[in-house]
This record gives structure tokens, C-alpha cells and sequence, in this order.
């Protein structure tokens, strides 16, 4: 009974302990979803096209007129995927600078665009989108506060940084008129601003262990527009936009050293 309460007696500052301390160095590895909740892939535009043929010889001598709505990274891209690795650096009990490396990803999204309206047929026909993988890599800087004394720790954290985004490709099909542009440039290699914060719980697993989930509010500034092609459509504003607003739910591990 001894043996047990002095084992006891031992290990509870040990879980009780802040989870940083001044001079204190700690990694983490943390994943999770985000979550779009505002921002457009594209804006919207209405261009004439005085002649099909180029698109489609069958129909030569036909216009159009494209009718583009604003579609956003919710209806495009859904719920992205992020991975992420930080080294903090404790600068009082309770209190962290750290820097965060995190890669995010959405999968290549097919939406219908709009529509192309054609006088001779007095219709309206789909356009419809596909664009490439959403990948972004962002590099962070930021400060924790933690509160409390206990294993278990809510913690409130601001960040900013700099998130480098790769070029963007997108096809675009009119299948009622047998009309397809593939491969379009949308969106060049770019670099955004990066700002945000985060409320989470830390819990100490063990001596040097935590366990951490966050949720959070981040913003993206736009992304850099390509008009090589849709220039010549009559289409160069949509891609003017690509800024973003995204809530991140994350969990993972912290290491203390």
C-alpha cells in the first residue's frame, strides 16, 4: 500500500505540471479536416461569344452567350485534409511561441459553372467546371497562452504566416453542344497571406506527452488569376477571387524535450 501511494505521490506533479515552461522545447504532429465556410473558386461574368466554330466546327456561324455564376471553395472543393509538424519554444509557464509547417489538400472538384445561352435554339445549355487539386503548403509563426494547473488545459493561440499554393487547372465541357476546353490555366503558382486563431485542450498523457484538439478560424488571401485562356472568352474577371475563409478541426501529439 506504501509502495503504491509513493508511485502515486511521484507521478502526479509529473501529470500536474505545466505544459510549458520557460525554455521548454516541444514538437507536435497534428492533422485534421477543413471546413470552407467562405470565399469563391470563381466569380461570376456574362460574355458573348459571336461564333462557336472555333469551339466546334459543326457549329460554325452560331453565337452564345456565357452566362458564368460564382461557385465557392465549399461547392468546388468540399472539406480539405491538412497535416502539419510545430516546434514551440516555452517563454514562461503557461506560454509558447511556436512556428507550424502545414500541408493542405481538396480534391479536384466538377461543378456546373453556368450556362451558355443560344439565341438559334433559344436555350440555355449546362457549362459545366472541373478543376484541379486545391494543394497548399503555409508556413505559420504564432503565440499559445494556456490557463490552468491541471493534466487537462484550454488554451487560446493567433498565428499568421504565408501559405504557397501550386497552379491550378481547370477543363471546362458544354456537353449539349459537344464543346470541350481542357486543361485550361486558372490559377498561377501563388503565394497568400495567412491569418488566424484557435481555441483547444491540451491533456497530459504523461510526463512528456500531450494529447491536443483545436478548432479554429483561418483566413487566405486570393490566389493569383491566369487569363491565358478564358482571356480570350471574355472571361478574365472570375479568376480574380480565390481568398478564403476556412475553420480547421485538428488533433495530435506534443512531445516535450
Amino acid at each position: 500500500m506504501l509502495t503504491i501511494a509513493a508511485t502515486i505521490a511521484l507521478a502526479f506533479p509529473a501529470v500536474a505540471q505545466a505544459q510549458t515552461a520557460p525554455g521548454k522545447l516541444s514538437v507536435t504532429v497534428i492533422g485534421g479536416v477543413d471546413f470552407p465556410i467562405n470565399g469563391d473558386v470563381h466569380g461570376g461574368a456574362t460574355a458573348g461569344v459571336p461564333d462557336l466554330g472555333p469551339l466546334n466546327p459543326d457549329l460554325a456561324g452560331v453565337d452564345a452567350e456565357l452566362r458564368i455564376g460564382s461557385r465557392s471553395f465549399d461547392q468546388i472543393y468540399g472539406t480539405t485534409w491538412n497535416i502539419g509538424a510545430e516546434l514551440a519554444y516555452g517563454i514562461r509557464e503557461n506560454a509558447e511561441l511556436f512556428g507550424q509547417f502545414r500541408y493542405q489538400q481538396g480534391n479536384q472538384g466538377t461543378v456546373q459553372v453556368g450556362g451558355a445561352f443560344v439565341p438559334a435554339l433559344n436555350t440555355t445549355l449546362p457549362v459545366n467546371g472541373t478543376f484541379g487539386d486545391l494543394k497548399s503548403y503555409a508556413i505559420e509563426l504564432g503565440y499559445r497562452q494556456f490557463f490552468g494547473s491541471g493534466a487537462l488545459k484550454p488554451y487560446v493561440a493567433g498565428r499568421v504566416g504565408a501559405a504557397f499554393t501550386d497552379s491550378i487547372n481547370a477543363t471546362f465541357v458544354i456537353p449539349d453542344a459537344d464543346i470541350r476546353i481542357a486543361n485550361v490555366p486558372f490559377y498561377k503558382s501563388s503565394t497568400s497571406f495567412v491569418a488566424g486563431g484557435d481555441i483547444g485542450l491540451s491533456y497530459r498523457l504523461g510526463s512528456n506527452v500531450d494529447l491536443i484538439g483545436e478548432v479554429g478560424l483561418r483566413y487566405t488571401t486570393g490566389l493569383r488569376g491566369d487569363d491565358s485562356a478564358i482571356g480570350g472568352l471574355g472571361l478574365s474577371s472570375i479568376n480574380e477571387v480565390g481568398d478564403r475563409l476556412d475553420v480547421p478541426v485538428r488533433a495530435g501529439l506534443k512531445v516535450h524535450f
